[in-house]
């Protein structure tokens, strides 16, 4: 029976490197996965996941707008998949969610998404909101602060590395821009 999967943690936990390894597995025995990815962040090129190990394969690009039911039943139609991989699916839209359940329950493909719980304010992002909401089974990839806690925070740092504690929710980036800390340590730079 296909399920709806979410694999969260903080930044750099190997989220992309799951979701690589999981692709591998399925065409090691001869199934074909397929990939989505937010258009928006296109750090290592437009229409890849890419792990910080290297890893990395292509991948189809969701906007806002993409009704990714439609585009799955679609894509399927030419050739047979046999789950549907998401990465940064915290950037997915309520809808767009919604449209993933579907492929689950109607065309009986399993859906494993990909992404960041919290924002660098400790907000839920949209897609993940409705993922923890929605998705049959819940899996936290776990990653660690510095001081060897389990890091389920994330701290955005300017060009200088001082904490910043407002800005829009999405800023890309990677090492340059985001920490993984534990809760102490988030509310300690932040001031809290």
């Amino acid at each position: 029976m296909a399920q709806m999967y979410f694999y969260y943690s903080a930044m750099n936990a190997g989220k992309s490197t799951t979701l690589l390894q999981s692709s591998f597995n399925y065409q090691e025995r001869g199934m074909t996965p397929l990939i989505f990815t937010a258009a928006l962040d296109d750090r290592y090129g437009e229409g890849k996941v890419t792990s910080r190990i290297g890893l990395q394969a292509d991948a189809h690009l969701f906007h806002k707008e993409t009704d990714l039911f439609k585009k799955m039943s679609e894509l399927n139609e030419e050739t047979q998949h046999h789950c549907v991989l998401v990465d940064e699916c915290q950037f997915l839209s309520k809808e767009q969610v919604y449209q993933l359940t579907e492929i689950v329950d109607k065309l009986h493909i399993p859906v494993l998404c990909y992404g960041l719980r919290t924002d660098f304010l400790g907000e839920l992002f949209e897609g993940s909101l409705h993922l923890l909401a929605w998705a049959d089974k819940l899996v936290e990839l776990k990653t660690i602060c510095h001081c060897g806690r389990k890091a389920n925070m994330v701290i955005r740092t300017d060009e200088h590395g001082n904490p910043i504690a407002e800005g829009d929710q999405v800023a890309i980036g990677g090492n340059d821009k985001y920490v993984s800390v534990c809760r102490v340590h988030y509310k300690e730079a932040l001031g809290r």
